[in-house]
């Protein structure tokens, strides 16, 4: 059986994480979102926590064990303070953390310590397709073994610093099985536009379209070595971090939205007794409790491996995309005509909430 209470470590890292959010994250993001730029001093001072260090073992350069559930909680609580701004901060971790879940040991220890153990790096990873249909299990993009090296063709959209990026890990099919191949700066055949992706929100995370030209790379590039390696926890530990960054936006949507009805007066009363808006507020309130429930579960289940683990992931993501949605939403009618000016953060939240149902990928725990 698990509990509900987190261990001390646990604690102690989501307490770092949540004075983080409250105090730089929150009071940054209106300015990031409109300048559609992060400071590197915010983005540096998130690493320093050491999300990632604290869920890499000593052998390979940090000081802690992997944990989903530690990671979805702390993920959680850095949404809440701004999407982008978590983003950005754990964008290395999409390099580094599925080395360390299905690298080889080569790949380990050639590769996390130098992630890890220095300051706050653009290395990322590329798996979202631009394309009506895009299935992370069934990719556009090919890699096809030539000549003792893998060859990748194909186009990928989203990606973080892809401009400058120290090393891309790149998702492509090979023979039908999606499979990573680590790709390092200034390749040959690998190209970045110039130009940032133009989204409804996020807008302060740079992410960028890199396409793929007969980019060869050796064997020992590929994820896991020459076997390479099984995706599906890879996608799982992805769908969880949504999940988790959905409900940090949601709670922050709730909060403000809630802090917001019990100062507003409307008819002599505050407008958090209307029972229209009470009712509305418990309904939110309910959905991200239960969402959160599910995402812990399937996180627990990830880490203790239950065969139904990836299935659980799977639909926290899901049902976490659609709660984002309805409870953002609903913060901005609290609000009236107030939620639709870009002073007050719930259209803020509306906007980054949108994006859950397409940008599985953007985060991993």
């Amino acid at each position: 059986m698990y509990s509900f209470e987190p261990n001390e470590e646990q604690q102690m890292l989501v307490d770092a994480v949540g004075k983080y959010a409250a105090n730089d994250l929150r009071p940054a993001a209106h300015e990031a979102e409109e300048s559609r730029e992060l400071p590197k001093k915010l983005i540096s001072k998130g690493w320093e926590i050491g999300l990632l260090q604290a869920s890499t073992p000593e052998a390979y350069g940090g000081f802690g064990e992997r944990s989903a559930v530690t990671g979805v909680l702390a993920v959680e609580e850095m949404a809440f303070g701004d999407l982008a701004g978590a983003y950005a901060v754990m964008t290395p971790s999409l390099f580094a953390t599925p080395i360390l879940l299905a690298g080889s040991e080569e790949q380990k220890k050639q590769y996390l310590p130098e992630v890890v153990g220095s300051d706050w790096r653009p290395y990322t990873a590329a798996l979202i397709e631009f394309a009506f249909d895009f299935d992370a299990s069934a990719l556009r993009t090919s890699a096809t073994l030539e000549g003792g090296e893998y060859v990748l063709n194909g186009e990928k959209a989203y990606v973080p610093f892809a401009k400058d990026a120290e090393a891309i890990l790149v998702y492509a099919s090979l023979d039908g099985q999606t499979q990573g191949f680590i790709i390092p700066k200034g390749a040959a055949g690998l190209a970045v536009s110039e130009e940032r992706e133009k989204l409804l929100g996020l807008n302060a995370l740079p992410l960028y379209r890199v396409k793929l030209d007969g980019v060869r790379v050796p064997v020992s590039n590929r994820l896991g070595g020459e076997a390479g390696h099984d995706f599906e926890p890879i996608l799982a530990s992805m769908r969880l971090a949504s999940a988790a960054a959905a409900l940090g936006v949601a709670k922050a949507s709730f909060e403000y939205a809630t802090n917001y009805a019990k100062e507003r007066q409307a008819f002599g009363v505050k407008i958090a007794q209307k029972q229209a808006i009470a009712f509305m507020l418990a309904e939110m309130a309910t959905e991200i409790e239960a969402i959160r429930l599910l995402t812990w579960e399937a996180a627990w289940k990830l880490d203790t491996g239950k065969a139904d683990a990836a299935t659980e992931a799977y639909l926290a993501a899901t049902g976490a995309a659609d709660m984002a949605m309805m409870v953002t939403d609903r913060g901005v009618q609290v609000l009236g005509g107030h939620g639709y000016i870009r002073e007050h953060p719930v259209e803020l939240f509306m906007r980054n909430g949108r994006g859950f149902a397409m940008l599985t990928g953007l985060a991993i725990v």
